[in-house]
């Protein structure tokens, strides 16, 4: 058995891994990374980019306005693996290789608290970065081992459309999909055992579901699944209470869980719960020697989120910096039509931290001159505001991915929303709704206040 060493191990090639594995060797550093299956992890080949790919082609053919077509459906599907192709090489064995990391391909697990083992090959290393993500989590339903079913992991595999998808589970990936399929031609059921988009703003939630809908979307909430029975193309799904949903394909989308099962964690004396590896502010785990980034860290399920966990570890790893990662500033899309974007607190959970002292402001995409003449009028900007500085954003309409980014740098940087209020923006665009938001924070301090009123007037008295 041959032994490397080196200064950082790197534990899965996903974002956050080929982030701390690109950074770390270019700034010096000896790296190895270990990733068992494909380079540029879930995001590359099952999440983020093939979704978004599928969702760009449905809205294609929705524009187009005539009825879908099975070669519609076959030029998504191609339109998903060349959008996968043309990432690839970015994220490949080949680039990092030229970087100078050096890349073992299989699955490793931990021998000791410093060690390593993949395909015997042991690697010994001052620092390790556990950032293998997550995966599909299918429940135990009564079933579930009898039925063909699809995750996220193999929806993409499809050669053609879906009769009637089944979907079970009515959050972002549950709904992103229900759309794309919409679009496509397929009939749509979405069963939800608890609220769909609960953990979202629900007054933003119930736009989305309402024009999810409107597209013909079976969206059925309060519906526990009980039993899976059938067959490939006869799909049945029993809900508590009797009622029997029918369908041709069934995709299982409830959750993610933590990759942790094959790196014998409890060799190295790392700690785990169910959310996964059990870190601190500063991601490191009980061995002082193991970070865990991303998905695995527990923190959230983000790839934006993983890399933003690179850089804190980075710092910390080869400058000995103090480093910390923060959760209020990370924002979330989901890229449904229309989109719907948050940053911050939620306005509950902002009204318990700051009570009186919270402002809370709602502009509507119909005040947006872009946004009539678009017809794009759809959605709003609820924006909370406390001792002057935002501390939560809501968008949900058009393009409210794109127009949560000044929200997300004030909340990140802990800026005054004056800096927005004086921001000039070019005329029209829809990014006017974000200026808006603050501008509706000054107005109510400006135009309904007694005082400003009094000065003004005592000026306009003097003033030559």
């Amino acid at each position: 058995m041959s032994t490397i060493t080196t200064d950082i191990c790197v534990i899965g090639g996903g974002s956050g891994g080929l982030s701390v594995a690109a950074g770390a060797v270019q700034m010096g550093a000896r790296v190895v990374l270990i990733e068992g299956h494909k380079m540029g992890g879930d995001c590359l080949n099952y999440g983020c980019v093939p979704s978004k790919a599928l969702l760009a082609q449905a809205r294609d053919v929705k524009a187009r306005g005539t009825k879908p077509s099975a070669a519609d459906f076959t030029a998504a599907m191609d339109h998903v693996k060349a959008t996968i192709a043309a990432i690839a090489p970015h994220d490949s064995v080949e680039r990092f290789e030229g970087l100078g990391v050096q890349v073992l391909q299989g699955y490793g697990r931990f021998t000791g608290p410093d060690r390593v083992e993949v395909n015997g090959t042991t690697v010994k290393a001052r620092r390790f970065v556990i950032s293998t993500g997550s995966t599909a989590f299918v429940p135990p339903i009564d079933g579930i081992d009898t039925v063909a079913y699809m995750t996220n992991e193999t929806v993409f595999d499809q050669k053609a459309c879906p009769g009637h998808l089944l979907v079970i589970g009515g959050g972002p990936i549950g709904l992103e999909m229900a759309l794309a399929h919409r679009r496509l031609g397929a009939e749509v059921t979405v069963i939800e055992g608890a609220k769909a988009m609960g953990r979202d703003d629900p007054d933003a939630a119930a736009v989305v579901l309402a024009s999810l809908r409107a597209e013909g979307i079976d969206i059925v909430e309060g519906a526990q699944v009980e039993t899976l029975s059938g067959r490939a193309g006869a799909i049945e799904v029993q809900v508590k209470g009797g009622t029997i949903f029918t369908g041709t394909h069934l995709l299982v989308a409830v959750g993610r869980k933590p990759n942790i099962d094959k790196l014998d964690l409890d060799r190295a004396g790392v700690k785990t719960d169910r959310t996964g590896v059990k870190v601190g502010a500063d991601l490191r785990s009980s061995n002082k020697r193991v970070y865990a980034i991303g998905d695995v860290a527990g923190k959230g399920q983000f790839t934006h989120l993983a890399g933003y966990h690179a850089g804190i570890i980075i710092r910390a790893m080869l400058f000995g910096l103090p480093a910390k990662a923060r959760a209020d500033h990370i924002p979330h899309v989901t890229y449904t039509d229309p989109e719907l974007a948050h940053v911050g607190l939620s306005e509950a959970e902002a009204r318990k931290e700051y009570g009186i002292k919270l402002s809370v402001h709602k502009v509507g995409y119909d005040q947006i001159d872009r946004a009539q003449a678009e017809g794009a009028t759809k959605g709003f900007l609820k924006l909370m505001v406390a001792n002057g500085r935002p501390v939560g954003c809501t968008i949900v309409g058009r393009q409210a991915g794109e127009l949560i980014a000044p929200y997300a740098l004030a909340i990140a940087n802990r800026m005054k929303l004056s800096a927005i209020a004086n921001t000039v923006l070019p005329y029209p665009t829809l990014a006017e709704i974000g200026k808006r938001g603050a501008g509706a924070y000054f107005s109510d301090k400006l135009f309904d206040n007694a005082t400003v009123k009094r000065v003004v007037r005592l000026v306009q008295k003097w003033l030559p």
